[in-house]
């Protein structure tokens, strides 16, 4: 039997695009319900049950009595009134919402390419990798809430980082294969893979350490720049505390090496852009990495500055994915091998 893989082509470029414009619109909106502390708002996972919102007063008495048995309501928005609830329930209820239509729209087209395109020359099970990572978001998603809902005013940090990182890890391959589907041109001059790799691990760390910061309100603290209200090490700690086994723990250092992890990446990517120009390569091939390295400096000063007001704090964590993907386009470009 005969398919056209051009269609398929066609409809997998529309259903890769559409899916990477909407994980883009989960991390927005899971980075402002975590700036509006409304996370916890929700305290059942409802896997299969809370598609639609409180639609009485019954309901939204049932929603408010189980968050007052957490400690965020018992600790710090004790008093707070059913309208208050609403608004921090509203922003969970459709972080959860939108992550259910992802799961969705990521699965139901999978299924349609694997059973109208299978024998198509480009057909490929890979893609099911998506869907395989978005269900273990979910879960993690749960297992962030979990950790805020007996002991603590606040979800782990650590988990929240895992739960960023995941997101973004999916965003960038969804963003692999839509430069694999578009035969995006390689460098035929190389550059040092260990190189690329290496400052991709700094990003990779800086937005892991942004995680933490955020997950500790750590930018509610020190907020002056370039130094740390006067210095250069944040002086409600001792230097040794550094090494300690708190490290990852303490907000004051957080924001510091956040800080100094910026600095040491800005260096090294003068030196990327020095093998640049070295290797003739098209300087456009890293202009807009370098201007979304910039833009993130500074809405990452603009929101440290401003005691970290949402609108600029959610614009920091965008710029995060500006990053991302145009440092990996770099990556793709450098590569020898398709996924």
């Amino acid at each position: 039997m005969f398919v056209n893989s051009d269609n398929y082509i066609k409809y997998l470029k529309f259903w890769l695009i559409t899916l990477f414009l909407l994980i883009i619109l989960m991390v927005a909106v899971g980075g402002l319900t975590r700036l509006t502390d409304s996370g916890l708002s929700i305290t059942a996972w409802e896997l299969f049950t809370g598609i639609l919102p409180p639609l009485n007063n019954n309901e939204w008495n049932f929603y408010f009595s189980e968050y007052k048995k957490i400690p965020e309501y018992q600790n710090i928005n004790y008093g707070m009134n059913l309208d208050e609830f609403k608004v921090i329930f509203y922003w969970e209820y459709a972080h959860r919402l939108l992550a259910r239509f992802v799961g969705l729209f990521t699965l139901v087209p999978l299924f349609i390419f694997s059973l109208k395109f299978t024998y198509t020359k480009y057909y490929s099970n890979k893609y099911y990798w998506i869907f395989f990572l978005i269900c273990l978001q979910g879960f993690i998603g749960w297992y962030m809430v979990s950790s805020g809902l007996i002991e603590n005013n606040d979800v782990s940090h650590f988990r929240l980082s895992i739960h960023l990182s995941l997101a973004l890890f999916i965003l960038c391959l969804i963003f692999w294969f839509i430069l694999d589907i578009f035969n995006i041109e390689k460098f035929h001059q190389k550059l040092s893979n260990l190189f690329l790799l290496f400052i991709l691990k700094l990003i990779i760390l800086q937005i892991i350490l942004g995680a933490f910061l955020s997950g500790l309100d750590g930018g509610l603290i020190y907020n002056s720049w370039p130094d740390m209200n006067g210095g250069f090490f944040p002086n409600d700690v001792k230097f040794e505390g550094i090494i300690n086994t708190e490290l990852f723990s303490n907000a004051s250092i957080i924001q510091f090496l956040h800080r100094f992890t910026a600095y040491l990446l800005l260096f090294f990517i003068i030196i990327l852009n020095y093998f640049f120009i070295k290797n003739k390569l098209n300087i456009k091939n890293i202009i807009f990495f370098d201007i979304a390295i910039l833009v993130q400096v500074f809405l990452g000063i603009v929101t440290l500055l401003s005691g970290v007001e949402i609108k600029y704090a959610s614009l920091h964590q965008l710029g995060s994915i500006f990053v991302l993907t145009s440092y990996i386009i770099i990556l793709y470009k450098n590569s020898n091998q398709r996924l």
